[in-house]
């Protein structure tokens, strides 16, 4: 089969690598990688096949008119739909146009290969060189379809057409499920199947959490994790006396405007910008972290996380977790048993959770176990990579039948 990636590896998605190692240690599995927007030519001692930009001069000069004559009618159907399709963004039109490209670039290779199967990891790009390709090549494909694919602005612009042609779908949140479904999917065709860890680290022996409260947060500095709202948080923790030093990991956009606020609000020697760190530190931060929160909204464009791993992570780690109640975040973090969930909005309701656990060792220590077997069950990129590669032998064995 063909795994279709926007960018591997990304430093930002590190599930996705976890995903790969997992279906490298299967026997039943035999895959390639595509990366078409940057990424490494290896990983791992995995080859990947990236697709360099300047390749789409080729695609126009030479792909398109040809593939426009061989498959005149497979052009004009997805050309078509495309073209009628609303324009959600300048992104998601050139994300698509550039996954289209791809596809007529590599088109014949896949016609000699013919693999069994193309899976594209998100809905946008790689979904859209993954219904081209399939159209060409007759091999069926699968998608994912996570947090920004459908959310964002609506969702991308062709996703419907994607969606219910795929054979399935891959979504890692019931939030995400749902969306696909009213976007078009067939529900018989919507799997859920989680991320998670390749290793769990072992569980941290409880301690009782005094002053300075250890705070950690990570994150891309981007408008939808909602760190402008976090920082009047943790100026209302210090308001109502207590302790904080927080550890903001993350880089973005937002990065020179934070560091500003936390000068503006006072927060200086409380809250620390760590900037880009790499799985291993962040890991140490989780070890030390006395309390993870995660601030997550809908963004102004519909753009949100679904369930993200940091939250995993944070479980498995052994911090006691503060969430927003956004998509799927919830599906990990039930209130009071295993974590705490606040509106945004609601600042002493923040105080007041930080408070909790910081007076109640007992419910501190019984919501961190709850969080570890949660992660213990659900969390584990072995077994749900097992999920994932039945899924794309069903997939296979189904279109065969056809």
């Amino acid at each position: 089969m063909a795994y279709l990636f926007t960018t591997f590896p990304a430093d930002s998605e590190t599930f996705l690598q976890r995903e790969i190692r997992a279906m490298r240690r299967r026997d039943d599995i035999a895959f390639e990688l595509h990366s078409m927007w940057g990424g490494s030519d290896e990983w791992e001692g995995l080859r990947i096949r990236r697709f360099p930009f300047a390749c789409v001069a080729r695609v126009l000069l030479w792909q398109l008119p040809k593939w426009a004559w061989r498959k005149p009618a497979t052009l004009s159907e997805v050309w078509s739909e495309f073209l009628r399709a609303p324009a959600r963004s300048p992104m998601n039109v050139g994300e698509n146009l550039l996954g289209f490209a791809f596809a007529l670039d590599r088109a014949d290779d896949f016609l000699r290969a013919k693999p069994d199967l193309f899976h594209g990891v998100w809905t946008t790009m790689p979904g859209a060189a993954a219904l081209l390709l399939s159209r060409i090549t007759g091999v069926p494909y699968s998608l994912g379809a996570h947090a920004y694919d459908i959310f964002a602005r609506g969702g991308d612009c062709i996703a419907r057409t994607k969606l219910t042609n795929a054979q399935f779908v891959h979504n890692s949140t019931a939030a995400a499920r749902d969306r696909a479904r009213t976007l078009g999917c067939p529900p018989d065709r919507t799997e859920l199947i989680r991320r998670g860890l390749d290793t769990l680290p072992a569980y941290r022996p409880h301690r009782k959490i005094e002053a300075p409260v250890k705070i950690l947060t990570v994150g891309r500095l981007v408008p939808k994790k909602g760190f402008r709202r976090q920082l009047r948080i943790h100026r209302a923790l210090l308001d109502a006396g207590i302790d904080i030093r927080v550890t903001l990991v993350g880089e973005g956009e937002l990065y020179g405007e934070l560091a500003q606020s936390i000068r503006t609000l006072g927060l200086e020697g409380h809250v620390r910008l760590a900037g880009k760190l790499t799985y291993k530190e962040v890991s140490a931060l989780h070890d030390e972290a006395d309390i993870f929160i995660f601030t997550g909204l809908i963004a102004d464009d519909g753009d949100r996380d679904g369930l993200p791993n940091v939250i995993g992570e944070a479980m498995a780690h052994g911090a006691s977790v503060i969430t927003t109640p956004v998509s799927g975040t919830t599906e990990a973090i039930e209130h009071g048993v295993t974590g705490q969930v606040v509106e945004i909005n609601d600042t002493q309701g923040w105080v007041r959770a930080v408070r909790r656990l910081v007076d109640d060792p007992g419910f501190t220590e019984r919501t961190r176990r709850a969080a570890r077997d949660w992660v213990e069950s659900n969390f584990c990129a072995h077994g749900n990579a097992a999920k994932l590669a039945r899924n794309f032998h069903a997939a296979v064995a189904g279109n065969e039948r056809r």
